[in-house]
């Protein structure tokens, strides 16, 4: 095992001749390559202190790990509300077509610019059924309140089952068969609910994603399919009663407000639904081109 042999106090330090004379740079201090630290370890460089009546011993080193707590992580769109979070993490998963911060390659038809959709009116019934289940469920859940915090969303003027039975209403006028729903739409219905009772974060996610972007990209997939297979006519389904930017804001707030009580990782868990939010409703936007 290898030994140290103690220097006499008495003895030169640098006169010893067994000692090999080292390289200025390595006078300076320690090698402690950055690669190699945490960034919260910092080194101090610090003068030997002068004690009356003692001589001066060799310039000595003192090295300090400061355990100090690293900065808090700030999450994309944070300091303006979690409503913020959410819409950062959504607008990720639209196509750059469909939004400047989008990142998702388009792979199935609805993905491609509605430019370039064909669609038929017995698609867009089946479309507009099943959106109605799912609005219809929706709030239904809201109403009932089975999680007190769900009272917050009742009576927002962003309800869409009302005007969406008059839209079917008038398409039976017109002589067409109003079918039932179908799998995508009883699917996610169902999905909701479950959703509801045993996780609101998650169903909070839904929520949001629902009726913010039926506000947005629905109604201008409302408009052009309204061009080519309607002859302009513009729905209820794209209606609202009163300033909508003002609906969707008293919203914002609301939701701001339910979230200040969730922890951090009940936030990530909200946030972590929306790929599961945009399938569904994808597979239900789907069916305007079947």
């Amino acid at each position: 095992m290898a030994s140290f042999t103690p220097i006499s106090q008495s003895q030169p330090l640098f006169n010893n001749t067994h000692l090999t004379k080292l390289p200025p740079q390595s006078l300076a201090g320690p090698n402690l390559g950055s690669e190699f630290l945490p960034k919260w370890f910092s080194v101090r460089f610090q003068a030997p202190r002068r004690i009356p009546g003692l001589p001066m011993k060799a310039s000595s080193v003192v090295v300090s790990a400061t355990t100090a707590e690293k900065p808090k992580k700030r999450y994309p769109g944070e300091s303006k509300g979690f409503v913020e979070e959410m819409r950062f993490v959504a607008m990720r998963l639209h196509t750059r077509d469909q939004a400047k911060e989008g990142e998702k390659e388009v792979k199935e038809p609805e993905e491609r610019p509605v430019a370039k959709w064909e669609p038929s009116i017995d698609g867009y019934l089946r479309f507009l059924v099943d959106s109605k289940l799912v609005y219809d469920t929706l709030e239904e859940i809201i109403q009932r309140a089975a999680i007190p915090a769900y009272a917050e969303f009742r009576n927002t003027g962003l309800e869409r089952s009302e005007s969406l039975a008059k839209d079917l209403e008038w398409f039976k006028e017109q002589g067409y068969v109003i079918p039932e729903p179908s799998t995508p739409g009883v699917t996610y219905a169902q999905y909701l609910k479950e959703l509801s009772e045993k996780d609101p974060q998650a169903f909070v996610c839904h929520f949001y994603n629902i009726y913010f972007a039926h506000t947005a990209g629905g109604r201008m997939i409302g408009r052009k399919v309204a061009e080519k297979i309607l002859n302009k006519k513009e729905l209820e389904f794209y209606k609202w009663d009163g300033d909508l930017s003002q609906l969707l804001q008293n919203v914002r707030d609301k939701l701001n407000k339910v979230a200040e009580s969730w922890t951090r990782e009940e936030k990530n868990h909200c946030l972590e639904e929306t790929e599961k939010s945009f399938k569904y409703s994808g597979d239900i936007l789907r069916l305007i081109l079947s």
